[in-house]
């Protein structure tokens, strides 16, 4: 319950302080009133930061936004470019942030740093948002004391990432509008105005024309045996999901995906851009290059890759260059390769990393656009088919209706 101080007169006009806890300022009130004084002042008083910390703690886990997890990198990184020290910028995040989820994160940061914490295990018991490789670079920036800086570029790749993710749903937002609409007309024709014209007709004793006779026979089956073609699909699609729930299933759809028309391609450029990102960034602030790789290898949900780069690990780990560990593992494109042979050989590959990201950001951002410019001709296509076919069923249905209505 709520502590709540007050101030309040005796009968004999003294006045007196204290704190009382309850349940509400009402409760308080009557409280006081019924020790026989007049209450003056009731505020209800603050929590301390260990009982704020403890309540934090119990509510769980902080997950962030996307959104947030920049702005709060950004921030950060701000105030102590601005000379101040950790402690003292979280202190200021805490009382400053309007977003409760981000005054729990710098709250609990500023607790777990005063005890003696590092900065890395600290972000990992703040909020799982910070994956190992955000906590692993902020590790090496407090190493190193270069922490701002890294936490700059970190903003910097988790907005590219943020960009990228964003074009690929915006390009795919309008296909589905098309799909869904068509799929909405198609349902009104087949429920409405086909049952009408068949009872027209019927009733005109004329024969149907053998498009909308076909068109009859299809919408009689699916109203018939829909609720088999429903099991038949769930089934399907248990069964699907049961099969890439294993590890070969698993295995078998992740490299599957890579190799679809449209998607697949744009799906591998983005995980070369989020490699080349992360791998520059992790290189350039002091990471070697094999727990670079290791950590590198967790930023993919895709165990395809995180197969090829467990096996990339493994030839570098045998002194293998990187350069000629992705040509031996294969999978990888040669530019990608042939772009780190190049850092490695004039002991830059920081910045060759950087460049190859640049690359990749616009090669994905040529394939969306183009991928956009493909999707909305295929699909208006499909529904000109779809629709013509039943439309041209119902007209000449109509028009033969009408031919014998006339004839009598």
């Amino acid at each position: 319950m709520p502590a709540f101080s007050y101030t309040a007169l005796t009968a004999t006009g003294q006045t007196i302080t204290g704190s009382i806890t309850v349940g509400s300022r009402a409760e308080a009130f009557r409280k006081i009133e019924a020790q026989a004084l007049t209450p003056v002042k009731v505020t209800q008083e603050e929590k301390s930061e260990a009982a704020k910390a403890k309540a934090a703690a119990d509510e769980g886990p902080v997950k962030l936004k996307r959104a947030q997890l920049i702005l709060f990198t950004e921030e950060l990184a701000d105030l102590l470019d601005g000379g101040l020290q950790i402690d003292q910028a979280f202190r200021v995040m805490q009382e400053r942030q309007e977003a409760e989820s981000l005054r729990r994160v710098a709250s609990t940061m500023r607790n777990e740093l005063r005890e003696g914490s590092t900065v890395a295990k600290a972000l990992k018991k703040a909020s799982p948002s910070f994956d190992e490789l955000y906590c692993n670079l902020a590790a090496a920036g407090e190493v190193s004391g270069s922490l701002p800086s890294i936490l700059r570029r970190l903003a910097s790749n988790l907005t590219v990432m943020a960009e990228l993710q964003s074009k690929v749903t915006s390009a795919m937002i309008y296909p589905a509008f098309l799909i869904g609409a068509c799929v909405v007309l198609m349902v009104v024709f087949m429920t409405f105005m086909v049952p009408q014209i068949t009872d027209l007709m019927s009733k005109n004793g004329q024969q149907l024309p053998a498009a909308t006779q076909l068109l009859i026979s299809f919408n009689n089956f699916m109203a018939a045996w829909w609720w088999v073609i429903a099991i038949v699909i769930t089934a399907i699609v248990l069964t699907f999901r049961g099969y890439i729930s294993s590890p070969a299933g698993r295995m078998w759809w992740d490299e599957t995906r890579l190799k679809l028309p449209l998607f697949g391609a744009i799906m591998s450029m983005r995980f070369y851009a989020q490699f080349a990102h992360s791998l520059g960034n992790l290189i350039t602030n002091g990471v070697p290059l094999l727990n670079s790789i290791r950590l590198v290898s967790k930023i993919s949900a895709n165990v395809f890759i995180q197969d090829l780069l467990a096996k990339v690990t493994t030839l570098v780990s045998e002194g293998a260059p990187l350069s000629n560990a992705l040509r031996k593992v294969g999978s990888f494109p040669l530019l990608l390769a042939d772009m780190i042979a190049v850092g490695e050989q004039t002991g830059n590959l920081g910045k060759s990393m950087e460049k190859c990201a640049t690359r990749y950001d616009k090669e994905l951002d040529q394939r969306i656009k183009r991928m956009t410019a493909m999707i909305t001709p295929i699909i208006l296509i499909v529904m000109a088919v779809m629709v013509g076919t039943v439309a041209y069923s119902i007209v000449a249905a109509i028009a033969q209706s009408v031919t014998g209505i006339r004839g009598r």
